[in-house]
């Protein structure tokens, strides 16, 4: 689905899962290595490059398979063209619909791209790709440094087997000394806001602002699809909310945490969330992780439509002593900031392949 086209990968987070009976049934929307898969709906232009992983999985609807005729045109260079935004102008200018743009297959073929000579597509593919096997390695090493935080708080928080455990008592479930209090009587919930979408001074400045599509499942969030103005800020309800900040998605993809890795704005359809009693914003987000993931669970068909104030009401948290979230914090930091450097070096190596695929396209840089 186009919610699973990533950073032009096929996400497993959210994707959905069929029985093999559907497989079956369905054996033209297989998925074969070297395809893209191409949003048809909503948010056109977005892609993913089918690996040797995914094949096998199937097409949703909301989705475009395109195979490319290898004798003609390299796959991954057509990937690549695919995402100039050029060619994303003309998708978008030529997709059907007023409230949401929609493709079909005649219109995905009549995209007008270049091919140059195979050795040239092959070439520029190639210095490509070693940009993304850098970003790959990275994404991999975060992945590593995300479920060790997530472990040690586990362990910690949610096993009990904290520093000193063998000598704490279980008091009414919880080690004694420690406290459950409703989420919303010791968080701070605040609210986002946009401004107005028709005053071109109040966008396509240097100020991030956060909405629902920049959740992509990371801890943290560096860079938005949006930027606004100093005016545009003094003119929402949207404070510049500091970094470390927890964000939490109210609608549209809902329940999605991360924290800020940069000052930002934020839009009403996201609460951010400040304690100054839990002075520990990495302990507050693998908390507040915990309690979404038990929401949802317990909500029809594991989905809730939108998060409200209330809804914070219904989430207890168990807090420690302030001396043992301070030693969690200790611990847990070098990790979280590790993960912080990765994720800033997968960015910059993201705007060097960007800035460079145009150039390689149009012969401005030689292969």
């Amino acid at each position: 689905m186009p919610k699973d086209l990533i950073g032009g990968k096929i996400s497993e987070q959210s994707i959905a899962r069929v029985s093999e009976d559907h497989v079956q049934r369905l054996n033209r929307h297989i998925i074969q290595k070297d395809d893209i898969l191409y949003s048809r709906r909503g948010d056109v232009g977005r892609c993913a490059f089918a690996t040797e992983h995914e094949k096998g999985w199937l097409c949703g609807t909301g989705c475009l398979r395109v195979t490319t005729n290898i004798s003609r045109a390299d796959s991954k260079f057509i990937f690549y063209q695919l995402q100039q935004p050029e060619v994303v102008g003309w998708v978008e200018k030529h997709a059907v619909g007023s409230t949401m743009l929609n493709l079909n297959t005649a219109i995905l073929s009549n995209i007008p791209l270049v091919l140059p000579s195979m050795n040239i597509q092959h070439q520029i593919a190639d210095i490509l790709s070693a940009y993304d096997d850098l970003i790959e390695n990275n994404r991999k090493q975060i992945k590593l440094l995300e479920e060790a935080a997530q472990r040690l708080y586990k362990q910690w928080f949610v096993d009990l087997r904290f520093p000193g455990y063998e000598h704490t008592k279980i008091v009414d479930g919880v080690p004694e000394g420690w406290e459950i209090y409703r989420f919303s009587d010791k968080v701070d919930i605040m609210s986002g806001g946009t401004p107005k979408t028709d005053n071109p001074n109040y966008y396509n400045g240097t100020i991030p602002f956060y909405t629902p599509k920049d959740s992509d499942g990371a801890f943290f969030a560096f860079n938005t699809i949006t930027n606004i103005t100093e005016d545009g800020l003094n003119n929402c309800n949207s404070r510049l909310y500091p970094k470390n900040t927890v964000i939490v998605t109210a609608r549209g993809t809902v329940g999605k945490t991360t924290l800020l890795g940069v000052p930002m704005a934020m839009n009403q359809s996201c609460y951010a969330l400040k304690s100054d009693e839990i002075a520990a914003p990495y302990y507050l987000f693998f908390a507040l992780n915990k309690e979404i993931a038990s929401l949802k669970a317990m909500s029809n068909g594991g989905v809730f439509n939108t998060i409200i104030v209330k809804t914070f009401d219904s989430i207890h948290i168990a807090i420690p002593s302030n001396d043992l979230i301070a030693t969690f914090e200790t611990l847990v930091t070098p990790i979280m900031e590790q993960i912080q450097v990765k994720t800033k070096e997968s960015f910059a190596l993201s705007e060097v392949r960007d800035r460079l695929l145009p150039k390689l396209m149009s012969g401005e840089v030689e292969v």
